[in-house]
């Protein structure tokens, strides 16, 4: 006979992970962030306006390693401005799938990064957002930190060609100033053969910060660096590359895109981390 905790995750199993989420939980998450956002990281998020109704793949640049504020900056001005009637769900890594906090990053709106998740959730007309470069975006040296690189990645193109849904670009500044990366240590990464089997990552990050200095990891709390987010213009696929678009040439395109944005954000930023 089954036990119970078999049966309860077998049933888990069988709820799409967009039936997850929870509003009311959500409201109360942003309700606590939104002071850290707005007062320690003084964040801005700018032309929201320009996400569209109905489905829509959000692209965006990573930032701050494995204490990246990219998502809860974001949702805090996306809720505000939309409300809980309308989810914004986060493509994730699988690590946030996995323990204790798998159930209330679920309930969150964090599903892992699937086609299979990402079509569904487009699909009910929701908001998905996803960060293409991934961790090795979020760990890119701050010196760096001004250039779109989505290190080849292209499956958010065929994501949202699949789901018939525009693509939505946005662009950070800021976060790679939370701490500072001194390098994304692949080499490191290919000596520590234990860091890929535990993380299913490559890169191990070497960053300065407050409190513990030089780390592996950018285990560091993040400073209070300005952070200051732009939505940019809907790409509408179809309209601009035809009925049967070259996904490289989207990718290009996109990249090229949000690269002019991060500039802008870039020219108009005086000073590191106080913006």
């Amino acid at each position: 006979m089954p036990s119970v905790q078999l049966v309860k995750d077998q049933v888990d199993k069988e709820i799409p992970e967009i039936a997850k989420w929870d509003p009311d939980l959500t409201k109360r998450v942003v309700e606590i962030l939104r002071p850290v956002a707005k007062r320690y990281f003084r964040s801005e998020v700018k032309d929201l306006g320009r996400i569209p109704v109905g489905g829509a793949l959000l692209v965006s640049n990573h930032s701050g390693g494995s204490t990246t504020t990219d998502v809860p900056i974001f949702a805090v001005d996306f809720y505000d401005r939309f409300g809980y009637d309308r989810p914004l769900y986060t493509l994730s890594h699988d690590i946030l799938s996995v323990g204790p906090t798998k159930k209330l990053f679920h309930q969150l709106g964090v599903i892992p990064a699937s086609r299979e998740n990402a079509a569904g959730a487009l699909a009910d007309d929701a908001a998905v957002m996803v960060f293409p470069g991934g961790d090795y975006d979020a760990t890119r040296p701050t010196r760096s930190q001004n250039v779109i690189d989505f290190n080849g990645r292209t499956g958010y193109v065929r994501t949202a060609i699949d789901a018939g849904v525009p693509i939505v670009p946005i662009v950070s500044i800021g976060g790679q100033e939370t701490q500072f990366f001194l390098t994304r240590g692949t080499w490191l990464a290919k000596r520590i053969g234990i860091i890929k089997r535990l993380t299913r990552s490559e890169l191990v990050p070497i960053a300065v910060g407050f409190p513990f200095g030089v780390t592996l990891g950018g285990m560091n709390l993040p400073l209070p660096s300005k952070i200051i987010t732009r939505v940019l213009p809907a790409i509408d696929i179809t309209a601009r590359f035809g009925e049967d678009p070259d996904v490289a040439e989207v990718d290009a395109y996109v990249r090229k895109v949000m690269q002019k944005g991060l500039d802008r954000l870039a020219e108009q930023r005086r000073f590191p981390v106080l913006g």
